[in-house]
């Protein structure tokens, strides 16, 4: 993929309209798409009334990035989608709060023999929410289903 390529889905995802919205940014993405950085910059449209990030924002940081990188993986040939979702707030996030979802292609390969033999199942995923002094704000679990089509 080339840098231009790369500049290209950072800019398309960063305008999705609920990521524009909420002033969500994907900063990063690595050319095997297997590590996702994304970052959010405290607003007056994404605090709450506390003064601190929206938990609904926090939360929305974190929605499709394991997804995206089980799809790009495993291909058409599998079915992916987000099964569940758990978010423990553990502070307040203010200033800018950061995440990063990576999934190493070792553990990639082996959910897909997994996937394979079992025909499907679900993976779990997790990712912390940062602030800016590396404090862990929130921490997110993803159930991700997959399911080998016939």
């Amino acid at each position: 993929m080339t840098e231009n390529q790369m500049r290209k889905i950072i800019r398309r995802v960063s305008l999705y309209p609920p990521y524009l919205g909420a002033g969500i940014k994907l900063k990063n993405v690595n050319k095997d798409f297997t590590r996702f950085e994304v970052q959010m910059k405290m607003h007056w449209y994404n605090r709450n009334i506390f003064g601190t990030h929206f938990g609904g924002s926090l939360y929305a940081m974190s929605d499709p990035f394991f997804v995206f990188i089980v799809m790009n993986f495993l291909g058409k040939e599998y079915i992916v989608w987000d099964k569940s979702a758990k978010i423990d707030f553990k502070k307040p996030g203010k200033g800018t709060v950061k995440a990063v979802f990576e999934i190493s292609n070792d553990k990639l390969a082996e959910l897909k023999k997994d996937a394979d033999e079992k025909g499907k199942n679900t993976y779990f995923f997790k990712t912390e929410v940062k602030n800016s002094d590396n404090e862990t704000v929130a921490v997110v679990e993803k159930e991700i289903y997959v399911k080998k089509k016939n």
